[in-house]
């Protein structure tokens, strides 16, 4: 009844059968060992609609099974797109290899994703489509930073970690024997940055990976770069370790009971540990840390490393002693960490308040954060912050109303200040280089060969130290600028439990008045205006 033509094609001899419509041929089809095969419906209608039909018909015809590759828009992925055959040949592996190279792709390639696809091909009905990854790009594995890995405890650590007594209490005033080491003790090795490793697109395109971020190690006073391995900082002489930013110092310490008038004031070219309190009037300056295991009372305290005072820190009004006009101050380098703060004056690089700060002027860096752990509850409550890049409480301001003044990201009005000297300067430089030009455009109307080339040379040593000029001021004025919108990125204020009335809020040159009470929210500066975004958990 049928049969196949060279090209492919099915026919029906309709003289010898005579059928009586499509539906009869179509039938007839599903019956052979055509069935697979595509059925060509309309060269049937169009012989049952001819005057005079063809004595042989076209009734279905072979079609062999297509694979098409197709690659994401950013070339990590190659899908490959299966339709099976009817009636037609299979698509063997070596073929879809080869539309596999044709597409492009080079790299990535897994056989296993293909053979599986492939496997479709006996296991789906005549016509069926299906689709497999067939190669897979590798994003770039960006380096690991350099790190530091501590040998020795400091300090700092060690005072975490008061003594137990016999009956199981702790001895929050005796932390054991102090962690001092010897010349030549290793203090910190550093682990370097890894250079990462780069990606591939499944075109065999390379893609860059970041190197992990490097640094130096910082050797502080104390200590030095081992003579045998640079990766390594060692103890120079016996004393306690602390930290400092990516490295070590090591500092004598000197250990008091109570600083009051009895010591006298102490001032010590290292660290100091104070078991006791500060009385009213003294002062401790130190070049290292200063411990403090009870509280500063109207005490000045002045530290070129980090301070710590386990109780409360309080001071009272009064103008005439100095700037802040309370008579507590304390000042880091480092960062400065008290219990509760009351009328004191603190600046460091990062200020912690454990519970409570009343009527305080604070000055930091960084951040001021007002609470422990994670989710500061602690209050703020009247004073001042002069400048810091975030602040974090639980609450800010009073209930009341009373005024209180929060300065965030004031640095930034001196970058602006110091750009713009920049563009001045700037300016000026370009005005030189215009009048130099004119100077070229004369010279180079000179008769006299000799004298034109003096000159023009002494002209070009101007132009080229003017060039070099504008170039500095240029690179200057891009990085105060990207110092500038990364301060701006990074600062906020934020309330976890509320922000109260009164608080006038300052974030770079804008300013917020609250006049009435928020629940938990942050404040940012969001398109050159403080916005107050309410905290959904």
């Amino acid at each position: 009844m049928f049969k196949l033509a060279h090209n492919g094609n099915v026919l029906l001899d309709v003289a010898q059968l005579n059928p009586p419509n499509a539906a009869f041929i179509i039938e007839a089809l599903e019956r052979s060992p055509y069935a697979d095969c595509e059925v060509d419906r309309d060269s049937i209608d169009a012989f049952f609609k001819s005057d005079f039909p063809e004595k042989q018909l076209v009734v279905a015809k072979k079609v062999d099974a297509q694979l098409t590759i197709e690659l994401s828009e950013d070339k990590m992925i190659a899908t490959a797109h299966l339709v099976t055959a009817k009636g037609g040949a299979m698509i063997n592996l070596e073929k879809a290899k080869k539309a596999i190279i044709n597409a492009g792709v080079s790299r990535g390639y897994k056989q296993v994703y293909l053979e599986k696809l492939l496997q479709k091909q006996l296991e789906l009905p005549a016509g069926s489509t299906a689709k497999g990854m067939i190669a897979q790009g590798r994003l770039p594995q960006d380096g690991q930073p350099a790190k530091l890995v501590s040998h020795v405890v400091t300090m700092r650590e060690r005072l975490k970690q008061p003594k137990l007594r016999e009956d199981g209490s702790v001895d929050m005033r005796d932390f054991g024997k102090l962690a001092s080491v010897a010349p030549g003790t290793l203090l910190i090795s550093k682990q370097p940055a890894t250079p990462g490793k780069d990606g591939f697109t499944v075109t065999g395109d390379s893609i860059e990976a970041k190197e992990g971020d490097d640094f130096e190690i910082s050797a502080g006073e104390g200590t030095e770069i081992s003579a045998s391995n640079p990766l390594e900082l060692v103890a120079s002489i016996a004393g306690c370790p602390s930290d400092i930013q990516n490295g070590m110092r090591v500092d004598d310490v000197f250990t008091i009971k109570d600083v009051d008038v009895r010591s006298g004031h102490v001032d010590f070219n290292g660290s100091v540990i104070v078991t006791h309190t500060v009385a009213p009037g003294m002062k401790v300056k130190a070049k290292g840390d200063i411990t403090v295991m009870g509280s500063v009372e109207s005490g000045e305290l002045i530290s070129g490393g980090h301070i710590d005072v386990k109780q409360a820190v309080i001071g009272h009004v009064d103008h005439q002693n100095n700037d802040q006009g309370l008579t507590c101050r304390l000042v880091a380098q480092g960062d400065i960490h008290v219990a509760h703060g009351q009328y004191s004056y603190l600046e460091g690089n990062n200020v912690y308040i454990a519970k409570q700060s009343n009527h305080c002027t604070i000055k930091a860096n960084q951040l001021v954060q007002i609470g422990a752990d994670d989710n500061p509850r602690g209050k703020l409550i009247g004073g001042e912050v002069l400048d810091t890049q975030m602040l974090i409480a639980g609450e800010i301001g009073s209930e009341s109303g009373a005024k209180m003044i929060v300065r965030l990201a004031r640095s930034g009005v001196e970058l602006t200040a110091e750009t713009d000297e920049c563009l001045k300067a700037l300016s000026k430089t370009s005005e030189q280089l215009n009048t130099l030009q004119q100077t070229i455009e004369k010279a180079d109307q000179l008769k006299d060969p000799e004298k034109k080339k003096q000159l023009m040379a002494k002209i070009g040593a101007t132009q080229m130290h003017y060039c070099q000029e504008a170039e500095v001021l240029e690179k200057k004025m891009s990085d105060m600028e990207n110092q500038l919108n990364e301060l701006l990125e990074n600062t906020k204020l934020v309330a976890n439990q509320a922000l109260n009335p009164g608080v006038e809020i300052h974030i770079f040159d804008r300013v917020f008045k609250t006049t009435r009470s928020y629940p938990p929210c942050t404040a940012a500066l969001v398109e050159s205006k403080i916005e107050i975004e309410f905290k959904t958990s």
